[in-house]
Order: structure tokens, then C-alpha cells, then sequence
């Protein structure tokens, strides 16, 4: 089960072939969107207007919909596997996909269009983000390498060369000035966007980091283990200032609200837990789920929190 949250509502994606609209206050299915014709396996709200909704599906399309009525907009046709991730631009004009066929792929969100194919890996496509602006995507592989794409071209600006293991994620920062990428090789790297370069390599996890994120400031980086801990780092410095530790499983996903004042960490072990950035405190522990928690996030006024676990629930926490 995936989870994505506009200001108003959420959206989730299930191995039963549908992405679920459900209203943010009551918590009740609103809309059912129905077509695909395997697991959806990633679903986007083109935030901050939040008046459609992207799904990417196992039977290799994604469509563009209605978040209001449910119509189906568009089919994106062109990926020959698995679409694994997916993304609006902030502009609402692009989405980015990316899947098994070791590719990323541009459509045009108002004619339906594919824009530009983006070949470079040798695997499959595990993560896409967009720049604040939109003029840049990166993509995250398998293959141990990001890239970051010129949208207008299509062409490769950079290629990130230098982790051994498999990327799990790869982030921007606010200003766009740099990206931050995780790795099964247990490490996170920072890179400068405008050479390519490597800025640092932030070590302290045991096991892989699954999951980047910056806050909306740039001034802090947050990593998510399989060793079970989250690392607060100061951009600045580069020191990690904040271990986050509590969780009896594996971290897979790590979230700030938009203020920068909390984090959120969704864990194997059935709960997620929310922090004080500030401090490194655990404020609560949100349990309930039968089964690993998969997904958590805040909506954007920071009021509510969403979880999505594998025992195909997501709970609403005030």
C-alpha cells in the first residue's frame, strides 16, 4: 500500500488494482479509481493545488485523474516494465515516472504526451524527485548511481558516481543547490548540483539507509536505517546532531512537517513515531497497525498525520 496527502484528502494504492480517494476530515473513500490492470503501486497528488492525482501500476502505464470526480484524464503508455515510482513536478505541467525498464520518463501532464525518455541506467528505477523550480529531475537506481536531467531537454546534466550499493532514495534541498542521495551501502552522499561533484559522505548507520529527506530550510538532512534509527543532520557542519532511536525494526520512511519542526519515521516494527527535530525527542508513538508500517506523513498545515501499513489499513492521527 502506498499513501500520498493533499490538503483536503489522501490517496492510497493497493495490490487490488485501485487508488482510494478518502476525505482528510472523516476519513471516509470518496472515490474509487478504477482501470488499472495490476497492483497500483505508486500514487502522486500534484501538491500544492491538489486537483488531480498520478498512479503508477504494475502493468506498466500510469494515469492522470480527477482528484474532484475521478475521471480518467490520460494513460501513459511507454515504460516496457513495472512503474516502481512516480512524481509531479511543482509546476503541475510534468510527471516523472520510473520502473523496471531501467528508465525515467517525462509526461506532460496537459496533453497526455510523453516528453522525453530518460535512458542512462543499466537498472531499474527506484526513486525520482524534482527540483523546487522544475527545470531538473534526478533519478535513483539499482544500478549504484543517481542522474540528474535537464527536464527542458531531456538530456543527462550529471551523473552521481560513487556508492556501492543499490540507491534507495535521492532528495533535493529547497534552494536546489544540492541533492542528497541513499544507499544500501549504508551511507548517504551529498552532492553540488551545479558541478556534479561530491560535497561529503555522511557515515554512522549499521545497516542501509532507505530513506532521505531534507526540510523545507535546506539546513536539515534526515536519513532512515534498516538498523532501526533515523540520523538529524546540520547541513551545515555536516555533523549528525540528532540519533533517533527507539524503533524495534527497520525505518523505510522518514518525513518532515513543512516547518521543519517534527519528523516522522514509519517503522517494520507496526508503528511510527514522531519527533522533535529540535531536541532528537520522541513526542509519540502511533500504534495500532497489525502489520509493518510502510508509509507516514504529515498534511501540509501539519495538523494530521497518515499511516499506511501492510495490513492494507491506514489510520488518521490528529
Amino acid at each position: 500500500m502506498c499513501v500520498c496527502l493533499s490538503a483536503v484528502s489522501f490517496i492510497t494504492g493497493s495490490y487490488d488494482r485501485t487508488c482510494k480517494v478518502w476525505g482528510g476530515e472523516s476519513g471516509e473513500e470518496l472515490l474509487t479509481l478504477e482501470g488499472h490492470k495490476n497492483v497500483v503501486y505508486t500514487v502522486a497528488f500534484n501538491n500544492p493545488y491538489g486537483d488531480k492525482i498520478a498512479t503508477g501500476s504494475f502493468d506498466k502505464t500510469c494515469k492522470l485523474w480527477s482528484a474532484e470526480s475521478g475521471t480518467c484524464y490520460h494513460t501513459y503508455r511507454g515504460h516496457t516494465g513495472e512503474i516502481i515510482c512516480l512524481t509531479f513536478d511543482p509546476l503541475s505541467t510534468m510527471i516523472a515516472s520510473g520502473g523496471i525498464d531501467a528508465t525515467a520518463r517525462l509526461w506532460s501532464v496537459e496533453h497526455g504526451t510523453e516528453l522525453a525518455t530518460l535512458a542512462g541506467h543499466s537498472s531499474e528505477v527506484i526513486c525520482v524527485h524534482f527540483n523546487n523550480s522544475g527545470s531538473q529531475v534526478a533519478s535513483g537506481s539499482f544500478d549504484h548511481t543517481a542522474i540528474i536531467w535537464d527536464t527542458h531537454t531531456g538530456r543527462s546534466v550529471h551523473s552521481l558516481l560513487g556508492h556501492r550499493g543499490e540507491i534507495s532514495s535521492v532528495a533535493f534541498d529547497y534552494g536546489g543547490n544540492t541533492v542528497a542521495t541513499g544507499s544500501m551501502d549504508k551511507t548517504c552522499k551529498i552532492w553540488d548540483i551545479r558541478s556534479g561533484q561530491l560535497i561529503t559522505t555522511l557515515r554512522g548507520h549499521k545497516d542501509e539507509v532507505l530513506d532521505v529527506a531534507f526540510d523545507s530550510t535546506g539546513q536539515q538532512l534526515v536519513t532512515a536505517s534498516a538498523d532501526g534509527t533515523a540520523c538529524v543532520f546540520n547541513t551545515t557542519t555536516l555533523n549528525c546532531v540528532h540519533r533517533l532511536q527507539g524503533h524495534q525494526g527497520e525505518i523505510s520512511k522518514v518525513s518532515f512537517n513543512a516547518q521543519g519542526s517534527r519528523i516522522l519515521t514509519a517503522s517494520g516494527d507496526k508503528t511510527a513515531k514522531l519527533w522533535d527535530s529540535a531536541t532528537g525527542l520522541c513526542l509519540q508513538t502511533l500504534g495500532g497497525h497489525g502489520e509493518e508500517v510502510l508509509g507516514s506523513l504529515f498534511n501540509y498545515q501539519g495538523d494530521q498525520i497518515i499511516t499506511a501499513s501492510k495490513d492494507n489499513t491506514c489510520r488518521l492521527w490528529r
